[in-house]
């Protein structure tokens, strides 16, 4: 090539669209230009021999200086998210801003971004959560946000924040006419609300009773609604963290059906079961989150579903809460599991955890970890130039070392949890060099972001659009 090279990678198995090139990388500014191609001379070279070059992680679902339904404000700001989140692999994240009540979307949008620009370490882009639909210019809002490239929403069937059927059925309608896929927390908060208040009448008030509280039938009949929903309108939906064997069957059949449905799992649901709250005292609150964790069953259900394709990416879930009178303890050292904030951290190690099942235990196979890991959830959420390595795309790069072995300590995130839910497992497979848009953000462990250097994603279109012109059409 007669064009300056920036950096290039040398001697690394290359993971691209088309397959695995041995062969150099190229790099110049912030762009991939080529791939597989023999490269004399770069101003900078990176070995990557024993080593697989694979694309930045792409996180699609991440709590991130936001207020949760509850009303409590996430430990972690984008500065401290987003370095935990490079720390791991991740190079792009798609995090929420959240509605408050009576606010006007065109407001919620700004001061989100504002807190996204000021520390940021990594590209990113929102999803609009939608808890007041009678909010001055709502549908005018929302238009406007989804043309300027917020191209995906978010809704609640539970939680305080919940909308009606109808209101639902109408941001689908409008989503349809401005081109956003919405995406739904699905779980029947009736079958919630009877569960808790007889939990908590028999006095069964702890964090192992949580599991209890949100039985798997609440997940069941709300994505089995919400499917019937989007086929009816044919307005493309993303359902978020399925943790049943049922659901992801409710799932496999709407889309055979033909409905425009997509869904994700999370590690958590992977690798946990409900067991984890089974600890002395309040310990496993750390483990609480909604959905639950359930059984070994539901876990070789997600698996299934993700190597047929019915679920097709797995997100982290960032829910980040301490442990202590600031997050997971707020209402007191003896809270009810319903005084207790739902989540847990998951940026930083949703990708060690997925290549080692995937990868280092042959789970999948390692195209397969790129492809639900970056390469469908930058595709699915209209992400450009992300995801993928292949000439003219962003060069968001991860080189794994695919024989270190690391074993989780108690607090040895960089987020600011506190804790790390996985302590005591060990992964192998490690990321050993990550680049953002050309420039290193952390090598060997050492992290070189610099706050407010991420980048807005303007999404313009999406690979889910309707399957049909119009509305179903009834028949008699």
């Amino acid at each position: 090539m007669t064009v300056d090279i920036d950096l290039v990678i040398r001697n690394g198995r290359v993971f691209t669209p088309t397959g695995i090139v041995e062969g150099d990388l190229a790099i110049v500014g912030h762009k991939i230009v080529s791939v597989g191609k023999p490269i004399k001379a770069a101003k900078t070279e990176v070995s990557a021999k024993g080593k697989l070059v694979m694309p930045g992680g792409v996180d699609t679902h991440a709590h991130i200086e936001q207020m949760s339904g509850m009303g409590q404000w996430n430990a972690d700001t984008f500065e401290t998210a987003t370095r935990s989140a490079a720390m791991g692999g991740t190079t792009s994240v798609v995090s929420f801003a959240a509605q408050s009540d009576g606010q006007p979307l065109a407001e919620t949008v700004s001061d989100y971004a504002a807190r996204a620009e000021r520390g940021a370490m990594i590209d990113y882009a929102f999803h609009i959560t939608l808890t007041d639909t009678g909010a001055r210019g709502f549908d005018a809002d929302l238009e406007t946000l989804i043309v300027a490239g917020h191209r995906s929403l978010k809704v609640f069937t539970t939680y305080n924040i919940q909308l009606s059927d109808a209101e639902i059925l109408r941001i689908f309608s409008l989503a349809r006419q401005s081109g956003a896929l919405v995406c739904v927390h699905a779980e029947n908060d009736a079958i919630i609300a009877q569960a808790k208040d007889a939990l908590i009448k028999a006095g069964r008030t702890t964090p192992r009773d949580h599991a209890r509280s949100r039985p798997r039938m609440a997940e069941i009949e709300a994505v089995e609604r919400i499917c019937r929903f989007a086929e009816y309108l044919d307005q493309p939906v993303m359902l978020f963290h399925i943790s049943t064997a049922e659901g992801a069957a409710a799932i496999r059949n709407a889309r055979a059906r033909g409905a425009p449905v997509w869904a994700e799992t999370c590690p958590h649901y992977l690798f946990m079961t409900a067991d984890v709250l089974n600890k002395p005292g309040q310990k496993g609150a750390k483990w609480m989150c909604s959905p639950p964790q359930r059984t070994v069953a539901d876990q070789e259900a997600l698996w299934a579903a993700l190597d047929d394709g019915t679920l097709s990416l797995v997100s982290s879930d960032h829910a980040p809460y301490r442990f202590d009178e600031s997050g997971k303890l707020a209402a007191g050292a003896n809270a009810g599991f319903h005084q207790i904030a739902n989540g847990l951290p998951g940026l930083e190690t949703r990708l060690p955890l997925m290549f080692d099942a995937m990868v280092s235990n042959g789970q999948s196979g390692p195209e397969a970890f790129v492809q639900i890991t970056a390469t469908n959830p930058a595709q699915l959420y209209g992400l450009p130039n992300k995801g993928a390595i292949a000439e003219g795309m962003d060069a968001d790069i991860v080189i794994w070392d695919p024989t270190k072995k690391v074993t989780y300590g108690a607090n040895d995130l960089h987020d600011n949890v506190g804790y790390n839910p996985w302590e005591g497992r060990t992964v192998t497979g490690w990321p050993e060099h990550v680049i953002l848009r050309g420039q290193t953000i952390m090598k060997n462990d050492e992290f070189f972001g610099t706050p407010g250097t991420g980048r807005w994603i303007k999404r313009s279109e999406l690979a889910t659009k309707p399957t049909r012109n119009s509305a179903r059409k009834e028949t008699t």
